[in-house]
């Protein structure tokens, strides 16, 4: 059984407060503050027995790239360990996405530990227009894309990657930069990049996305995408699939506040995930979804969705679930309450980098991405502040106490 949320939040929130650096002696007491974590969780979390031998049921087409991805595939953001890659590709997972800046390029670096050996010709390896240090700006010279691309490769231990994403794209200008397709095309021609695709769960993430399939450059869209959100998004994938532009669903599990929930019985925590990927799942536009995997556990509890229908019970839990968030979950692609903040606080991406902590287990992640925000646009520039964005947000959320909580639990000394 997960702890208790009251339990879990002393343990979530000692864990931020005792004041560790990412690097030296105070970051081995960091490390060690973290393994502590992860073994109190995945003590508390033991999937059923009978999900050991669940596997991949169905592969769909991904546009016009030819391949059949998995239905449900593997995210990399927070894999440390090669062997549960080995055990998905075993039980028919054929597309894996990772990312330079996904832990400093050490799940690159897991992921091509674990393709040695394997026959590459049957998987899709996606990463991301990035370096360890972040996304590439829509200025970057060709010759810095293509190195960053060659660096990925190297660490990959691979001679080309399947696809690229512009990463993280909340601009039409940053998505048509000359620069990125024109280094697509280099790479292209050189065999070591197939196709190029767009990713964003950011608050303009459906005109990026209308503009990425109707440019006709773009051949897999990677869009942030769950249960009762973002109705035009239903049109702008139709319109993809019927160009050939692959669908790529990503953070499906509407904030993964499930395991925390006190109104959510055992079963109903465990059949969450489930129904939210069954859902995604049902519309026939979707080539497949992406999940961030971290152990066998989460494999086995993610793979039973494989290829099954969305019954009534799993809507009925989505509602349920929504009914529950309500407040408290901050939707990706909103972004109604950022131009209300004086301070310019980039409230989206620290709740954001709040949920990788306290729901998603990406611990470091979220610790190492909000430490990238500027010192005077963090959470302390909630502090007096009347606090103008909560009238702004169409959720309800109370935001300036979320972000002063936020700062709390992500801030190390």
């Amino acid at each position: 059984m997960p702890l208790p949320p009251s339990s879990r939040r002393r343990f979530l929130t000692a864990v931020a407060t005792t004041g560790a650096a990412v690097t030296g002696a105070a970051g081995c007491k960091y490390a060690s503050q973290l393994f502590l974590l992860r073994k109190v969780k995945k003590t508390a979390d033991v999937a059923q027995p009978e999900w050991s031998t669940s596997r991949i049921q169905a592969w769909r087409p991904l546009g016009r790239t030819g391949f059949r991805m998995s239905d449900v595939s593997f995210g990399c953001a927070n894999l440390s360990n090669p062997d549960v890659v080995r055990a998905a590709i075993d039980r028919g997972v054929t597309y894996f996405d990772t990312s330079p800046d996904y832990s400093n390029a050490s799940s690159e670096r897991a992921l091509g530990e674990a393709l040695r050996g394997q026959d590459r010709e049957k998987l899709f390896i996606v990463s991301k227009f990035c370096t360890p240090e972040g996304h590439l700006p829509a200025d970057t010279p060709v010759k810095g894309v293509i190195a960053a691309v060659e660096a990925s490769l190297q660490r990959l231990g691979v001679d080309y990657l399947d696809l690229c994403h512009i990463h993280a794209c909340n601009e039409v200008e940053r998505l048509m930069a000359p620069t990125f397709h024109e280094a697509f095309h280099v790479l292209r021609d050189q065999k070591k990049l197939r196709f190029l695709g767009v990713s964003s769960h950011t608050p303009n993430v459906e005109a990026v996305m209308r503009a990425a399939v109707d440019s006709g450059k773009l051949d897999v869209i990677m869009v942030a995408y769950n249960f009762a959100d973002w109705p035009k998004l239903h049109g702008i994938f139709r319109d993809a699939h019927a160009r050939g532009v692959g669908v790529v669903a990503m953070k499906t599990l509407k904030g993964a506040q499930h395991n925390a929930l006190g109104s959510f019985t055992p079963t109903e925590r465990e059949s969450f995930a489930q129904a939210a990927f069954k859902w995604v799942l049902s519309n026939p536009n979707v080539s497949g979804l992406v999940v961030s995997i971290d152990d066998r556990r989460q494999l086995d509890e993610y793979l039973v969705a494989s290829g099954a229908p969305i019954g009534t019970d799993d809507v009925a839990l989505l509602e349920k679930y929504d009914r529950a968030i309500k407040g408290s979950y901050c939707p990706p692609g909103c972004g109604e309450c950022l131009s209300s903040c004086p301070a310019g606080v980039p409230v989206d991406d620290v709740l954001r980098y709040a949920m990788y902590y306290e729901h998603y287990r990406h611990e470091r992640v979220a610790i190492e991405s909000y430490a990238k925000i500027p010192m005077d646009r963090r959470g302390t520039a909630c502090a007096g502040c009347p606090a103008p964005c909560e009238a702004a947000c169409p959720e309800g959320i109370g935001i300036r106490e979320k972000v002063l909580r936020t700062h709390g639990l992500l801030t190390v000394a």
